[in-house]
């Protein structure tokens, strides 16, 4: 009795040695898995987010990345004890009569036909739900960014049709994946009572010579393959289904990455880098991928430092694509320096950190309105404070509960559009960097706000490169020199109010479209910009 409970004992111990190894050593593969996915995300290209919906990315990080962490480790393990006891089985069975192992081996191989059968359509049909499965992601996600507008045009009814519709289709995918599994079970079941009827009446009608009990164990052996094949066939093929989730994983941690993060020693630029701003454009062209087209073509031009540049042109003119490149958010061709460094040298730290833009759309993150305007905590408070107050957001917040450490929303919605904009500029105050870039920021803000964010432009980055890219022309005509772009080339570069004397000027046609009396106001306000900046050169 002793030596029994000392095996049982030691068994037990082994058992539990097992499963912690086994789950310790898929949590670590896990982890390396979703580590790996999140370092592909965070590094691809803007090409790959302008591809791929939020629903997609979603998806690979939910349903994939759960589905290895909970379903995959069993499936494995399962079929792990599968293959084990089926040995056993046979090995009985082949003990007790040996030509039993002609129809265990001929059941073996209609096994693994079925199998193969129902892997290569199920893989198939996981897939395809899996991508059915995204645009429901996708769907949700643009419905609670857009909620406000779905509530304000009463559109409840369409966002649900459409969602409806999203969720028939992958329920439809969902379907063919259930059946195809119930059928795979149908036949495993069928296989496994010929093979228990071929073993009964074996030793029914033609073995004499074996003895009882033997018999006895090798039916019950064989009759516990029913629910063993059926459980274990299914579990060896939910593993391959489930190897998809691993296969969509690695394709996203795979993905083409941009340039290095950190620039190398020998290219460090020098302390205080960039300390003037002047920026020089020789060659430049951008295309988003190897296989799209040319979106800039061989731009060259110049801004001196402290210059405000306009860029303006039709909508698809390439206004936007000019900021990517400097960014280095697309791979070029030919060169950016800025204060005489070539900016594909640089690391992309280094690059654009040293860079500040206030986009159309503010970005602005869940947290506190301090971790919004200074996230790496180098600023002290009386500097923030003063820069809220230089975009007269003071009041405001000494209002809110908390001050500078209040909550903001997500996205900032506790905040307006114009509100949320001016905090971008704030930020961009605290940052300091000699370079501005303002993409289209005052598009979706009210004249007030627009009023606001050109005086701070022009009194606290007096001294900073500021680019803007604009499609109402009136905050552009009083820049230094305004940069029109048309089909990916730079037609016009110059001052506004010598590019509108320009008989057929590609200037002059924009503000001509505008009408008689906007174009008169936007002539006079280049006009008088030009005169104050001869006013200044000539003292």
């Amino acid at each position: 009795m002793i030596i029994y409970g000392c095996l049982m004992l030691t068994l037990l111990y082994l058992v539990i040695q097992r499963t912690f190894a086994f789950f310790k050593l898929c949590l670590m593969a896990s982890t390396k898995l979703h580590d790996r996915l999140f370092r592909g995300i965070t590094r691809a290209t803007m090409w790959f987010f302008n591809n791929n919906p939020s629903g997609r990315i979603l998806n690979r990080f939910s349903k994939d990345i759960g589905g290895i962490d909970s379903q995959l480790p069993n499936n494995l393990i399962d079929c792990i004890n599968f293959f084990l006891e089926v040995a056993a089985v046979m090995v009985v069975v082949g003990i007790v009569n040996f030509w039993m192992i002609i129809p265990t081996i001929v059941m073996s191989i209609l096994l693994y036909a079925i199998r193969w059968i129902y892997i290569n359509t199920g893989r198939s049909i996981k897939r395809l739900e899996s991508m059915t499965r995204s645009p429901i992601f996708s769907h949700v996600n643009a419905t609670l960014q857009g909620l406000s507008t779905i509530r304000a045009l009463k559109a409840q009814k369409y966002l649900l049709s459409e969602f409806h519709l999203h969720q028939n289709v992958n329920s439809s995918a969902w379907y063919m994946y259930i059946s195809t599994a119930r059928s795979f079970a149908m036949w495993l079941d069928l296989i496994c009572c010929i093979y228990i009827a071929i073993v009964t009446l074996s030793f029914l009608f033609l073995d004499n010579q074996t003895l009882g009990g033997n018999v006895g164990l090798a039916i019950m052996q064989v009759n516990s393959l029913i629910g063993m094949c059926q459980w274990g066939m299914r579990q060896t093929a939910e593993l391959e289904n489930m190897m998809t989730s691993v296969e969509r994983v690695l394709e996203y941690a795979d993905l083409p990455s941009e340039a290095a993060l950190e620039t190398e020693a020998k290219h460090r630029p020098f302390k205080g880098w960039p300390n003037q701003g002047a920026l020089s454009f020789n060659n430049l062209s951008l295309r988003y991928s190897a296989t799209s087209e040319v979106v800039l073509k061989d731009m060259n031009f110049s801004i001196r430092a402290g210059e405000k540049i306009g860029i303006v042109g039709r909508t698809g003119a390439g206004k936007s694509s000019i900021i990517q490149a400097l960014f280095r958010l697309a791979p070029i061709e030919g060169k950016i320096e800025i204060d005489g460094i070539d900016t594909q040298t640089l690391g992309l730290h280094d690059l654009r950190s040293n860079i500040s833009i206030i986009p159309q759309d503010p970005i602005l993150f869940s947290g506190s309105l301090r971790s919004n305007l200074d996230p790496f905590g180098e600023r002290k408070d009386a500097e923030i404070w003063s820069a809220l107050e230089g975009v007269e957001l003071k009041e405001v917040v000494a209002g809110l509960a908390g001050g500078i450490d209040c909550r903001m929303g997500d996205g900032g919605s506790n905040f307006s559009m114009g509100q949320r904009q001016l905090v971008c500029l704030a930020r961009a105050i605290l940052r300091d960097n000699r370079i501005l870039v303002l993409d289209e920021a005052t598009a979706n803000v009210d004249p007030e706000t627009d009023r606001l964010i050109q005086t701070t432009i022009r009194t606290r980055f007096a001294h900073c490169t500021v680019l803007t890219i604009a499609h109402r022309l009136h905050t552009v005509m009083d820049s230094d020199r305004v940069l029109v772009v048309d089909a990916g080339r730079v037609v016009e570069f110059g001052a506004p109010h010598e590019l509108l004397q320009r008989s057929g000027g590609h200037l002059k046609a924009l503000v001509d479209q505008t009408g008689p009396a906007t174009s008169t106001l936007l002539a006079q306000i280049a006009e008088e910009t030009f005169n104050r900046a001869e006013q200044k050169k000539n003292k």
